[in-house]
């Protein structure tokens, strides 16, 4: 099929008697989280999309902060960003989807480079991987010579490659430690670093960059949420500001937010990050009641069932990566891999 070709309009994609009777174990499979409802609406997308991941022999990989249609219903692979890019190295497919933002597309490609990575959508970006650039870490380079760089994952690949190290939320304080250096530059999540700064005895220098999602939360909307539900466990991102992870019972990557529902089953909580997570995780956590104080990532939202059906279709949007470039980022991804 050739790269002009035109997916129909969302209303031409039916929900027949046919649609209905090949969905109908995908519906008792996602009901929990996919209402009867919605079903009609999202069912023929779904279809089509699994009728095209077994033609493009494709997989889709879904971000923590996906939609719940995309989550439950067409994703084959789910977790945070670098998660992700790793469990694709293991999987036998020629064609990955990032149901993503463009930085985690391109460590999918990084990892995987004999693969072919889509992304459906160029303008689902990211305002922290935008707030630096290559050009910006060789000027810190300059400023705070012989200090180790330590670049979080979400950076473009022009980034990592300027960089000594990657580091995620979860591992960046054991990456921090593990250089053996007094003085390490963070960046660019200026509260990520000055939550590792909490955390250990190396001098944190950073960028002032930040996550749109987590920057507008407050402490004062923590406490105002504590006097309205007494009981409830607060759980906050790293990307959050110092002050709110203080007024937070426990702060962890997506992933550790996730682990922290599961195993601990509290019977109320927030989560401190982006709404689509908590709605991913109502569903295989009835017994908890999930208080909903969060704020929607407006690039991950440009990812939807239908432009994934269009990717497919069509082979778009391709994720290229200089080679140059590709070499140097890719190595500084394996340092952390090592370290981890």
């Amino acid at each position: 099929m050739s790269a002009s070709t035109v997916v129909p309009e969302k209303d031409e994609l039916l929900y027949t008697p046919d649609v209905a009777n090949r969905m109908a174990p995908v519906f008792d499979r996602v009901s929990s989280a996919i209402s009867e409802v919605e079903w009609p609406e999202f069912a023929p997308y779904v279809d089509r999309i699994m009728q095209l991941k077994q033609e493009r022999n494709a997989v889709i990989l879904a971000h923590n902060y996906q939609t719940r249609d995309i989550y439950h219903c067409v994703s084959d692979i789910v977790g945070d960003s670098l998660a992700l890019a790793q469990k694709a190295m293991e999987v036998d497919a020629d064609v990955i989807v990032m149901a993503g933002v463009h930085f985690m597309a391109e460590t999918t490609k990084l990892l995987n480079p004999s693969k072919t990575v889509l992304i459906p959508d160029l303008r689902a970006g990211c305002s922290l991987a935008e707030s630096i650039t290559g050009a910006d870490v060789r000027q810190l380079r300059k400023t705070y010579p012989g200090v180790p760089i330590v670049t979080y994952v979400n950076t473009s690949v022009e980034v990592k490659a300027e960089s000594d190290i990657c580091c995620t939320s979860a591992n960046a304080t054991r990456i921090v430690e593990s250089l053996g250096a007094d003085k390490v530059l963070l960046i660019p999540d200026q509260y990520l670093a000055k939550n590792v700064a909490a955390e250990t005895d190396v001098e944190i220098l950073t960028w002032a960059g930040a996550c749109e999602v987590h920057e507008r939360f407050t402490a004062s909307q923590i406490i105002q949420l504590r006097k309205a539900h007494p009981d409830v466990t607060v759980l906050a991102h790293p990307e959050c500001p110092p002050e709110v992870v203080e007024q937070s019972d426990f702060s962890g990557s997506t992933a550790a937010l996730i682990n922290y529902v599961s195993d601990r089953k509290p019977e109320e909580v927030a989560l401190i990050t982006e709404c689509s997570m908590g709605e991913n995780i109502a569903s295989h956590n009835p017994e908890t009641k999930f208080i909903r104080s969060c704020s929607l990532c407006p690039h991950m939202q440009r990812i939807n069932l239908m432009n994934i059906c269009q990717s497919l279709e069509g082979m778009t949007h391709e994720v290229t990566i200089d080679p140059a470039l590709a070499d140097r980022a890719r190595l500084a991804v394996q340092r952390m891999l090592d370290a981890s």
